[in-house]
């Protein structure tokens, strides 16, 4: 069933179909950074946003993804705006959800401790809060990277996906070499971009592996 010369034959197309597959995850899960951080520090300010812009995010999260394309397809067409579009809407709930729950978590001596120090509420935010959040937002990237990943795939739909495009032609010919490869190569994006968050983490919060050490 696995014609494995398939696979050095196209080599150079599967390379192509990766590095189109981590393009359009990066752009998807940094634009929904880029926004979610917005969002939190509006609900920051004022609590009372987070209902509404959770509830929107939600609602965005439910939808299928299919039916999502169907609806922007008619406006943005068969286009990379398209994709990134549905993409960036997924990751918003999942990181306004991590962000908010990150600055909850702060202990509120250290808020006590900024305001004696005289920091204003941006200084405390950028300097003290948003450092400590830093576990939440790892956290949320994660889950958040790991699902656009899988979600690119369906992309393959309206002419983009990466590797969802080597897949989608191997179910159309029947070549399940093409299909097994995709998933193999997917997953193995998702591992690897894993692995990296998880280092990037323990990078920029030197104090937790302090800390884990003097427990032990």
């Amino acid at each position: 069933m696995i014609a494995w010369e398939w696979i050095p034959r196209n080599a150079g197309q599967l390379a192509e179909a990766a590095v189109d597959h981590v393009v359009l995850t990066v752009i998807a899960v940094a634009g929904g950074l880029v926004i979610s951080l917005a969002l939190t520090i509006v609900i920051h300010a004022d609590r009372r946003w987070y209902g509404p812009v959770t509830g929107v995010a939600g609602a965005l999260y439910t939808i299928p993804s299919l039916a999502l394309f169907a609806v922007l397809v008619p406006v943005t067409g068969l286009s990379v705006v398209t994709a990134e579009i549905g993409l960036v809407s997924y990751t918003l709930l999942i990181l306004v959800r991590n962000l908010v729950a990150g600055l909850d978590a702060v202990p509120p001596d250290v808020r006590e401790a900024s305001l004696g120090m005289g920091l204003s509420p941006v200084q405390r935010l950028v300097r003290v809060e948003m450092p400590l959040a830093i576990p939440y937002l790892i956290g949320g990237l994660r889950v958040a990277t790991v699902t656009t990943i899988g979600l690119v795939m369906v992309t393959a739909l309206i002419g983009e996906g990466g590797l969802g495009q080597v897949m989608l032609r191997g179910f159309s010919f029947r070549n399940w070499t093409a299909v097994y490869t995709g998933a193999a190569l997917t997953m193995s994006l998702a591992v690897v971009a894993d692995v990296v968050l998880v280092l990037l983490g323990r990078t920029l919060t030197p104090w937790a592996r302090a800390g884990r050490g003097r427990g032990g």
